[in-house]
Parts: C-alpha cells; sequence; structure tokens
C-alpha cells in the first residue's frame, strides 16, 4: 500500500499528540517524582504535595490524557477521513 500525503499528514498528527502527551505524563509522574521533598512543603487537603500529586493527581492525570487522546484521535479520523466504514 502506497502512503497518500493525507496518510502521512494523519501519521505526522498522530506522533505529535502521542509525543505531547507522554510528555505530560513524563512531567506529572517522573519530574514531579524528583521534586517531591520540594513540593511537600506545601500541603494540599492536609496532605502533603508531593504525596498527593503520586498518590491522586497522577491517576487521575493519566485518565484525563486517556480521554483526550480518544477525542482528539476521534477528531483526526474525522479530519483526514480515516477510520472504520460503517
Amino acid at each position: 500500500m502506497k502512503l497518500t500525503e493525507q496518510h502521512r499528514a494523519y501519521w505526522r498528527s498522530n506522533l505529535l499528540l502521542t509525543f505531547s502527551l507522554l510528555s505530560v505524563w513524563f512531567l506529572v509522574s517522573f519530574v514531579a517524582g524528583y521534586y517531591a521533598d520540594a513540593l511537600n512543603r506545601f500541603s494540599f487537603m492536609s496532605f502533603p504535595l508531593g504525596f498527593y500529586i503520586f498518590a491522586q493527581g497522577s491517576q487521575i492525570t493519566f485518565v484525563i490524557l486517556i480521554g483526550i487522546y480518544v477525542l482528539a484521535m476521534n477528531y483526526l479520523d474525522r479530519k483526514y477521513q480515516i477510520g472504520e466504514k460503517r
């Protein structure tokens, strides 16, 4: 199968979206963990902020990222007219 310019544009958009969401995931999970001691100086709902980010914030962020990915991919599928035929 030969890729058209439309398929290439779709793939570039897909890669950009994936890279962006993975960057947010990295920031929330690894970078926040690296600075956990500094974040623990602040509190959120009477919990140290570093603990709260790992216990609740990272899971909430991951679920939101999944939702953003689903919505964005549905948009890209419609925009480039690529997807399942119904």
